[in-house]
């Protein structure tokens, strides 16, 4: 989409809000308590925003959040977009590149992934420390706009290490287990084939997901800090894999939210 669909959105946002957040939060499903303790100053509903998608998918409540928490300003998008709803990529990270341009330096992300590691259980919390994103579009693709970033980005560090040991150090304090992996990205809607999760593993991956990466992608593009945490809500393992439901995968991630709650509210703290 267009940088001026971009500043249209932007403009309505800020003759509405005056709060300018330091700080993004993308909440993957079923993860919208985060916002409990955040001191709210105002709600925007993405149907209200100009030139904004809709979240259609069950668990994704679609507005964005302002508010304080730990003394800094954030903005939480409560809902995201993804490519299988019939996005294109563009879209999809549309919403990042609008809270790039409300002033966030920095982009915390949640999803639900399904844990191919072996050593990985339902409800554990994973730091992607590296994605491989050739399975879904890129959002880069198509004419450049250096006012977003550069051509050619690099990603040899899309996930913050600075950002990643401060969490590990707050999970540590607070006898929080956290797995570290590798995220593979896919357009779903469909969950993985037994061929697709063989696949997955052979390739270096510890858990799939849809979602995450495009938005990632377009975060580095315009120079913002990453971290991003999954939560592992269903598991592959040759010879005992068990049929996968959206609703499972929804409970599995409340499960988890305190945790992740916990090492988010942290984090905000230390940045």
């Amino acid at each position: 989409m267009s940088k001026e669909k971009v500043f249209e959105a932007v403009d309505f946002i800020k003759s509405n809000c005056t709060l300018v957040p330091s700080i993004g939060v993308v909440l993957g499903s079923g993860l919208g308590n985060f916002t409990s303790d955040l001191l709210i100053e105002k709600e925007i509903s993405y149907k209200d925003i100009p030139n904004f998608p809709i979240s259609t998918v069950e668990g994704h409540s679609g507005k964005l959040i302002f508010g304080e928490l730990s003394g800094k300003k954030i903005v939480v998008m409560s809902g995201r977009f993804h490519h299988y709803e019939g996005y294109s990529a563009q879209e999809v990270v549309f919403p990042i590149r609008v809270m790039k341009c409300l002033g966030i330096k920095t982009l915390l992300i949640s999803n639900a992934a399904g844990g191919v590691n072996p050593d990985f259980k339902v409800g554990d919390l994973m730091i992607i420390k590296d994605h491989v994103s050739q399975f879904v579009p890129n959002p880069l693709v198509g004419k450049n706009d250096i006012e977003f970033g550069p051509r050619f980005p690099d990603m040899s560090e899309p996930y913050n290490f600075k950002l990643i040991q401060t969490a590990k150090d707050i999970a540590g304090k607070n006898s929080i287990h956290l797995q570290e992996g590798v995220y593979i990205s896919v357009t779903g809607p469909t969950f993985e084939t037994k061929a697709e999760y063989r696949m997955i593993k052979a390739i270096g991956g510890d858990a799939v997901g849809m979602s995450t990466v495009q938005e990632v992608i377009a975060a580095i593009h315009m120079g913002l800090s990453c971290f991003a945490i999954s939560v592992i809500t269903d598991m592959w393992v040759e010879g005992f894999e068990i049929p996968i439901t959206h609703e499972e995968v929804l409970q599995a991630a409340k499960a988890a939210e305190p945790k992740l709650k916990l090492i988010f509210n942290a984090l905000i703290a230390v940045i």
